[in-house]
């Protein structure tokens, strides 16, 4: 991979001289008409200095930066704009939905270590947990198993091991909850530097193509394509690089999260024998 970005950049390195070469020639080929006629210049009319002025304006506006891509770009550097776009907005939608419910999740495993154990009984420690929360989701599941084992096929497990099947059940469930999105991260960090890679490649081919039309090497022909290729491949690693890193801080931080589930699923799996052995 590193052999081909290595290529790329090189073929850049070689249209950009190809472009310098000529164009240094034709200045060198048209310096001595500019001389021959500098007498007529300096004859001619003093009103022509203010039309230089619309010129020092134009210099202001980059012919080469993003908006001029945007304006001037084919339908496929648009298409490879609007698909980084898309990934890096689905990214950051992930990583700001993602920390705003891990701290949910967090706030409420600390109030459960503060208060669910501490109540004088399990039905009131369920009733304090948060209707729509992780925690009362395990906690309900795992009662109504402990309460509802009968039937034909469930009497051959034993109580506990029944218990047990449910309790994890409900906290695989919330472990599918919590880690949801990551997959499109990991897409996004693992193919958007192609994307604009690709981008890349076609401003190359652009440049090509109209240095093979013209017949010759100009930078006017070449500086566009390749400002555009190279605008690419910066927007490319723009989008992967937050999708990495935010992959890469959430699956750490879910980690110690589901580690708080699973305690609190243990304890309370704890609790639920320890009350069917007084009885």
């Amino acid at each position: 991979m590193t052999s081909r970005i290595t290529g790329l950049f090189a073929a850049i390195a070689f249209a950009a001289t190809l472009a310098i070469s000529p164009a240094h020639a034709q200045d060198n080929a048209a310096s001595a008409p500019a001389e021959a006629s500098a007498p007529v210049a300096a004859t001619a009319d003093a009103g022509a200095a203010p039309a230089a002025a619309p010129a020092a304006s134009d210099e202001k506006d980059n012919p080469y930066g993003l908006m001029a891509m945007i304006r001037h770009g084919d339908t496929v550097s648009h298409g490879v704009l609007g698909i980084l776009l898309l990934m890096s907005m689905g990214s950051w939608y992930i990583l700001i939905t993602k920390l705003w419910d891990g701290s949910k999740l967090n706030a409420e495993a600390k109030e459960v270590r503060a208060t669910f154990f501490k109540k004088s009984s399990l039905a009131d420690g369920v009733k304090g947990l948060k209707e729509t929360g992780a925690f009362r989701y395990i906690a309900a599941s795992a009662v109504e198993a402990s309460e509802h084992h009968e039937g034909a096929l469930t009497e051959n497990i034993d109580h506990s091991s029944w218990v047990t099947m449910n309790i994890d059940r409900a906290v695989t469930e919330v472990n599918s909850r919590v880690g949801s999105g990551l997959g499109f991260l990991a897409t996004v960090g693992s193919t958007a530097p192609f994307v604009g890679l690709f981008g890349t490649v076609w401003g190359i081919l652009q440049a090509l193509t109209q240095i093979g039309v013209a017949g010759q090497a100009s930078i006017d022909k070449v500086a566009g394509p390749v400002g555009e290729a190279l605008i690419m491949t910066a927007i490319g690693l723009g989008v992967a690089v937050p999708a990495v890193l935010g992959y890469n801080w959430l699956v750490n931080r879910n980690k110690a999260t589901m580690a708080q589930v699973r305690a609190f699923a243990a304890d309370l799996h704890g609790v639920l024998m320890g009350g069917r052995a007084k009885r």
